[in-house]
């Protein structure tokens, strides 16, 4: 790659490197060290994490986590409602509230809230609150 004869015979063309991938990876790396490191990027998933899976939890069967407890994601949270023709109306509701792509996979169901590192705890704080009020609701 460093070799200019190289370069020259494939006319500037021979392993150019994905440059906007590695602009966009600096980017992400930069954030995550302005966060306080990995560490510190941990200890606000797993209490993202764990705010919405208690609310699951603690629903009393309204709403339902599939995954055993020891093996849960603290990036994709999915669950299930009680009482499944509901799905389509929590969809629904959600995205008035601005809440979105909760759906879950055509092949699973349900729903699956993504919290991924860019994801803000206001903004799982906002869907367990949507959710324990669409509970009162729908119970």
């Amino acid at each position: 790659m460093f070799d200019y004869k190289i370069h020259v015979e494939n006319n500037s063309l021979y392993n150019t490197p994905p440059c906007y991938g590695i602009y966009m990876c600096g980017l992400v790396f930069e954030d995550l060290l302005a966060q306080g490191g990995l560490k510190e990027v941990e200890k606000k998933n797993i209490k993202k994490a764990q705010i919405l899976y208690d609310a699951i939890d603690e629903s009393n069967g309204f709403y339902r986590c599939p995954v055993e407890k020891s093996v849960r994601s603290l990036m994709n949270v999915p669950f299930t409602l009680e009482k499944s023709d509901l799905e389509a109306e929590f969809v629904k509701e959600a995205a008035k509230e601005k809440m979105v792509q909760l759906k879950g996979h055509r092949s699973v169901g349900g729903m699956r809230a993504s919290i991924y590192n860019a994801m803000p705890l206001a903004g799982v704080e906002k869907l367990v609150a949507f959710m324990k009020d669409f509970q009162a609701r729908h119970a």
